[in-house]
């Protein structure tokens, strides 16, 4: 053989090893490239993008022409690297070719190409995805007919190929995506986003205002009383009662009795009364997501909680929904001081009727949550008894003073920072 046939046959070996790494690179590129991210070019008429999400919907095919085109290229391989070595060096060689030939595959077509693509899917993808497209339609019949055998030897265990199979997120698995998201957007939109997917876990029981801290109107008090309560109101829609909030009327909507006010009506209890919102009622227990629909369909902004027997156990508001998305719209708790009060020992006095939600979004604690809604519940089901003032307890690794009990329910604590 001629120097020249030799020549031809180094660089058709070398042609082998290229393509065998081309196909390499291919498979794990286009195998573990971001789909999401993939989509989201695609949407914007991205080619590339584009035609790697058309080779992705059918991998059993993608997959048969790669490992067609790598099986092929390391056999012609192998074979041209022993007719070499017997043409060079004699019979003898053939065994030193072959281990040789198999270290060059490893790490120049199988290792170095593999890696790459797994640190640079996208820019790999992007060289490969046209050449495969190419010998994909020039190779279809065979690629066709191996894996119509392929797929029936899978029926038979049970396996069906689906075509364009989604791979959806679980609401678990787009929380983690939101939480590698750190440094990329905000954390106030992180923190949004967040809130957004842990709706359906929190219900309204756990936002709402209690029954015995509802601020609304008695209207069989005196007219002048009435008067000065809506003067002094900082809330927008009061609900109007007769006697206890059981038997609540309607909601006054203040803006509306300011406009009439304003417009020269004569206000009294009758026009009060006529101006009011028939009461929206809502079952305890509904998850936040749900009545935030709800208020939407309803056009509404404030409901009343009512449990099983009908009794009002809290009320709750649009707003109180919005803030477990988007924070607080007001002054912190901690900045107010009037729930929250640091002292100068790093403990903090705490009011026992704020709920533990409340409490630990603004200290950045966490106590539990399960259970209990408020502090002062969380302490009597930790004793299993109403606590005396000067008693101590330790929750979740948190040191708790009980400071003063009133009306057999702890009215102010002192909270430790956690100790471990």
């Amino acid at each position: 053989m001629s120097h020249f046939q030799l020549y031809l046959l180094f660089c058709l070996l070398i042609l082998m090893i290229l393509l065998a790494a081309f196909f390499s690179s291919a498979e794990t590129a286009l195998m573990t490239i971001n789909r999401y991210r993939l989509r989201h070019k695609a949407r914007t008429k991205n080619r590339s993008a584009m035609l790697i999400l058309k080779l992705l919907k059918r991998p059993d095919r993608l997959l048969g022409l790669i490992l067609i085109g790598n099986n092929c290229t390391n056999i012609v391989a192998s074979a041209l690297a022993t007719f070499i070595a017997i043409e060079l060096f004699g019979e003898k060689a053939v065994i030193l070719s072959t281990f040789l030939l198999t270290f060059i595959i490893l790490e120049f077509a199988e290792i170095a190409p593999k890696t790459l693509a797994a640190l640079y899917p996208e820019r790999v993808s992007k060289i490969v995805a046209w050449p495969v497209h190419i010998l994909l339609s020039a190779l279809y019949p065979v690629v066709w007919f191996l894996n119509g055998i392929s797929n029936n030897i899978l029926r038979l265990f049970g396996v069906k190929m689906k075509v364009g199979a989604s791979d959806s997120l679980t609401r678990e698995e787009l929380r983690s995506i939101v939480y590698e998201t750190s440094g990329r957007i905000s954390t106030q939109y992180q923190q949004m986003l967040l809130g957004i997917l842990d709706l359906n876990k929190v219900t309204i029981d756990d936002v709402m205002i209690p029954r015995h801290e509802i601020l609304g109107i008695d209207i069989e008090s005196d007219w002048k009383k009435i008067k000065k309560k809506l003067a002094k109101s900082d809330h927008d829609w009061l609900p109007i009662y007769r006697d206890n909030i059981n038997q609540v009327l309607g909601v006054l909507h203040l803006r509306e009795f300011m406009h009439e006010a304003l417009a020269g009506a004569e206000m009294d209890k009758d026009k009060l009364l006529s101006i009011l919102h028939e009461p929206y009622f809502i079952p305890e227990g509904t998850p936040l997501n749900i009545q935030l629909i709800n208020f939407q369909r309803q056009r509404k902004r404030l409901a009343l909680v009512v449990d099983e027997y009908g009794e009002i156990q809290g009320l709750v508001t649009l707003t109180d929904i919005l803030e477990e998305i988007v924070g607080e719209f007001t002054t912190t708790v901690v900045a107010t001081g009037k729930v929250i009060q640091a002292q100068k020992d790093g403990s903090f006095l705490v009011d026992g009727a704020i709920t533990i939600r409340e409490l630990n979004r603004a200290t950045k604690w966490k106590l539990p949550t399960k259970g209990p809604r408020t502090l002062n519940g969380l302490i009597v089901e930790y004793l299993e008894s109403i606590p005396r003032s000067g008693v101590c307890v330790r929750i979740n690794d948190y040191p708790i003073e009980i400071v003063d009990i009133k009306e057999n329910r702890v009215k102010m604590a002192r909270v430790f920072p956690r100790q471990k």
